[in-house]
């Protein structure tokens, strides 16, 4: 029976004797591997502390329903408290992520016969402006502001207008993802947000 503690797989899987691997080459593992077991117990905590934050929201929100027969909870169920010192602000938010469904196409027809109309016999910089608001990246993904940033363009066409329409409706939410975030007013007044991502810390 194989010793397996003598042994190390390597990333196509094939089990090496420790013997053949340089000593380089498992110092550099296991300090990989010490780094990555800090990184995972502090991604629990930061899991931790966002369940627990937002449970905590919640109930205050609840409590404060109950007690005084009013709604805490503003646009999509965005929250803001403040300390009483008005020094932090805990900002509980809802993030939507928006898909598009089958009506984009609709619009995008339309969309096109407008630029096929406008652009015969004309420079085709508008035709190339509207075929780059729906590239997908490499996920195969539109950018839904791109696209939606087509509605800002102040044309009165009719056609043009059904199409704002189309886009319109074709616009989901597909999740809703919630945020909390905690801010420390700074010594100008403003709020700066107390920054858990650990590239920017």
């Amino acid at each position: 029976m194989t010793d397996l503690t003598q042994y190390r797989q390597d990333a196509k899987g094939n089990l090496i004797p420790l013997a053949n691997i340089k000593e380089t080459d498992l110092l550099r593992d296991e300090l990989v591997m010490e780094i990555v077991g800090k990184a995972q117990a502090v991604q629990e905590n930061i899991a931790d502390f966002k369940r627990q934050a937002m449970d905590d929201i919640a109930a205050f929100a609840q409590l404060s329903a109950d007690r005084y027969d009013v709604k805490l909870g503003g646009k999509k169920g965005n929250i803001s408290l403040h300390s009483f010192d008005g020094q932090y602000r805990v900002n509980l938010a809802i993030q939507d992520t928006l898909v598009f469904d089958e009506g984009l196409l609709a619009a995008k027809a339309l969309i096109d016969e407008c630029i096929n109309e406008w652009t015969e016999g004309s420079r085709s910089e508008l035709k190339t402006l509207i075929n780059a608001a729906f590239q997908v990246d490499k996920e195969g993904n539109l950018s839904t502001a791109r696209v939606l940033g087509l509605r800002r363009l102040e044309i009165k066409d009719r056609k043009w207008q059904t199409a704002m329409e189309a886009l319109s409706d074709s616009l989901q939410v597909h999740t809703s993802k919630p945020f909390v975030r905690v801010y420390k007013r700074d010594a100008a007044g403003a709020y700066q947000l107390m920054n858990l991502d650990i590239a920017k810390v």
